[in-house]
């Protein structure tokens, strides 16, 4: 696994308009050492690691094992106190833009969500119309959402906070061991520290997973279609069996539709 240290501490000292003795200072350490770090002649000792961390604010796994120098001063968000890098895309403007993750992309999801080059090579798209907040857009398989149809794409802002997820409402989640999933939410973190992950179409199972194997959310902002509803799909005998499906009480709207 290659080594980014030093190329980040020479580039987040430059970020902060540092000198390499200003950085020295700080650190509490020598100008030369600071020197050898960033010329690769000599490697930081865990504690000088440990106050890189905390002067930038920045994790120790990040500092080694990621390229900072690829993501912008906007890419890191802060979680429960801590700086994590969270890779997004800008305009020249400095906006957000919406990366789009492809069907063919989105198996490999899990693996480079937290990755700025797998991130830089997403196709981006622009919407004005969507709420402040960063935004992605990922692919729907199959029918467990419907009338979502498969080759969808869902459009979900991304929540911070997991105890902000509220229940009954639609979350693309990213998951350790089920990768990326669609569903609708019931939030039992309190109760047992899970999520109950369950399917519109209830020919599927409603399942739990443990909030720690969450490792994204993003919440439902609004939806693209990439095929047309055909007449049998758009009858309202079966818009009403599909709400029927949900339990949706819909003696109300059938007695205006007749």
């Amino acid at each position: 696994m290659e080594n980014f240290v030093a190329k980040n501490i020479k580039h987040l000292r430059k970020l902060k308009k540092l000198s390499q003795e200003e950085l020295a200072d700080a650190l509490r350490i020598t100008r030369a050492q600071v020197s050898t770090f960033e010329r690769e002649s000599s490697s930081p000792s865990i504690p000088i690691l440990m106050k890189l961390s905390k002067f930038f604010e920045i994790p120790i796994d990040i500092l080694i094992k990621n390229d900072i120098s690829k993501a912008g001063s906007t890419s890191f968000i802060e979680l429960r106190n801590k700086r994590i890098l969270f890779p997004i895309s800008v305009d020249e403007n400095n906006e957000n833009l919406i990366e789009v993750v492809p069907v063919k992309a989105s198996a490999g999801y899990l693996a480079g969500y937290d990755d700025p080059e797998y991130i830089e090579q997403l196709q981006k798209i622009k919407l004005p119309f969507l709420p402040t907040g960063k935004h992605r857009a990922f692919p729907i398989k199959g029918d467990s959402m419907l009338p979502m149809k498969d080759g969808s794409f869902v459009i979900g802002k991304f929540i911070e906070e997991k105890r902000d997820i509220r229940t009954g409402r639609t979350y693309i989640l990213i998951t350790l061991n089920d990768g990326m999933v669609y569903k609708r939410v019931i939030n039992n973190i309190d109760l047992n520290g899970s999520l109950m992950l369950c399917s519109d179409n209830k020919f599927y199972h409603d399942y739990s997973v443990p909030i720690d194997d969450v490792v994204e959310i993003w919440e439902f902002a609004c939806s693209i279609n990439t095929q047309e509803y055909s007449k049998e799909e758009l009858q309202i005998s079966s818009i009403l069996t599909m709400f029927n499906e949900l339990g949706i009480e819909v003696a109300t709207l059938r007695n205006k539709l007749s």
